[in-house]
C-alpha cells in the first residue's frame, strides 16, 4: 500500500491543476458567453476555444495598446489570464486538464502601438504558463500577431487548439 499511496500522491502533484497551484494561479470558472459563440468546442481529438480576453471576476484586467497604454509587463500578466480562461473553457469540455494530451497552437493577439513589434514576448507568457504545467506535451505552435483593435478593448487575446485523450 505504500508505494500505491506515493504513487498517488506523485501523480496528483503532476496533476495540471496541481501545478498552477504550485505556480500560486487558480482556474477560474469556464465563462459565459456574451455573443453567438461557445468558449470551447471538441472536434474529434481536438478542443478549439473561442479567444479568450483577459478577465477575472467580471472585470477586464488590461486594456488599450501596448506599450502606450499597457506595459509589456502588464500585457504579459494579462496573457496569463487569458490562458487561465482558455484552461477553463478545456477543461469544461474535456472534463478534467488531466486529459490534455498535448498543447497543439496558441494564437496570441496583442492590441499594439504603430510600430510595436515585440508581441513575442508578450506571447512567451502564456507559451511559458504551458510548458511549466505540461512539461514536454506543452510545447506548441504558436502565432504572436499585433492588432490595432481587439474586443472590449482588451490588450490581449488569445485563442488555443489542445489535443485530448
Amino acid at each position: 500500500m505504500p508505494n500505491e499511496t506515493a504513487a498517488s500522491n506523485q501523480s496528483q502533484a503532476n496533476h495540471p491543476e496541481a501545478k498552477l497551484a504550485a505556480l500560486g494561479l487558480e482556474l477560474p470558472a469556464a465563462s459565459i458567453p456574451v455573443a453567438a459563440y461557445i468558449p470551447a468546442k471538441r472536434v474529434g481529438n481536438l478542443i478549439y476555444t473561442a479567444g479568450q480576453i483577459p478577465m477575472r471576476s467580471g472585470t477586464l484586467l488590461a486594456t488599450g495598446a501596448v506599450p502606450s497604454k499597457t506595459s509589456i509587463e502588464q500585457a504579459r500578466e494579462a496573457a496569463v489570464q487569458c490562458t487561465l480562461n482558455a484552461l477553463a473553457a478545456i477543461k469544461a469540455v474535456a472534463g478534467d486538464l488531466a486529459n490534455v494530451k498535448q498543447i497543439v497552437k496558441l494564437d496570441v493577439f496583442v492590441l499594439s502601438d504603430d510600430g510595436f513589434t515585440e508581441q513575442p514576448k508578450v506571447a512567451n507568457a502564456a507559451s511559458e504558463l504551458m510548458i511549466a504545467i505540461f512539461g514536454e506535451a506543452g510545447k506548441h505552435a504558436r502565432a504572436a500577431v499585433g492588432t490595432n483593435a481587439l474586443p472590449l478593448g482588451a490588450s490581449v487575446e488569445i485563442a488555443f487548439v489542445v489535443e485530448v485523450g
